[in-house]
């Protein structure tokens, strides 16, 4: 099962040769490190992926490549603490490719640089304040007829909760700047995949602004 067959199923695909098994290789390296009311972790990552097993998207074909599927990266988290406030910040790079030859290219829907930013605040038995920010970089696009990389974009949410003795009550937004994919092109193609689908690949969020809230009892 590949990320393709999940979304098309198996009655259009073909395999013209026997696969042969993948086998992967992995190594990371991971430091954390405390200063006062900071706390800075980095890892670096490297993964390989020998007779990796891809569909192309254009004939709808599964078959074994004979070059490997490389991914390195970094990931990079630094908070802050200090009484009633907390911060995090987030960062990664990801570079990961595939193929033979002229047709190597990044792996779809992997975006290189990605990061997020998220700032608490929170008194005792009163509430608690939140805001996030996570910024999603360009992506390839792989049997998309409107674009052959996404665009990229910044999803902002907040978290606002109210305590009442045993009763709690919250408000909850994801996506405040209504980031869709549909902004930027449809989600039906103006012609059938040979995979049978309709619709393209996500690589933004589909929903929009999300609001939801509730009531929190305590036993």
């Amino acid at each position: 099962m590949t990320e393709e067959t999940a979304a098309a199923g198996l009655s259009r695909l073909t395999v013209t040769a026997p696969l042969k098994a993948e086998r992967g290789r992995s190594a990371s390296l991971d430091l954390t490190r405390t200063v006062g009311p900071f706390t800075l972790n980095g890892t670096l990552f490297h993964y390989d992926v020998h007779n990796p097993a891809v569909v192309n998207r254009e004939t709808y074909t599964l078959s074994t490549l004979s070059e490997p599927t490389i991914t390195t990266g970094f990931e990079g988290v630094a908070t802050l603490r200090r009484p009633r406030f907390s911060v995090t910040s987030t960062y990664t790079y990801v570079h990961s490719r595939e193929g033979v030859g002229s047709d190597r290219g990044d792996v779809p829907l992997t975006p290189r640089h990605s990061a997020g930013l998220v700032g608490m605040w929170e008194k005792e038995g009163r509430g608690r304040i939140g805001m996030e920010a996570y910024f999603t970089g360009r992506q390839r696009l792989e049997d998309n007829p409107f674009r052959s990389e996404s665009a990229a974009y910044v999803l902002f949410g907040g978290l606002v909760e109210r305590r009442f003795g045993r009763i709690r009550l919250f408000l909850n937004v994801e996506d405040l700047g209504d980031v869709r994919q549909t902004k930027w092109d449809s989600l039906v193609r103006p012609f059938q995949a040979v995979d049978g689908r309709w619709t393209v690949d996500g690589w933004a969020p589909l929903d929009g602004r999300v609001f939801n809230g509730g009531i929190r009892i305590a036993f």
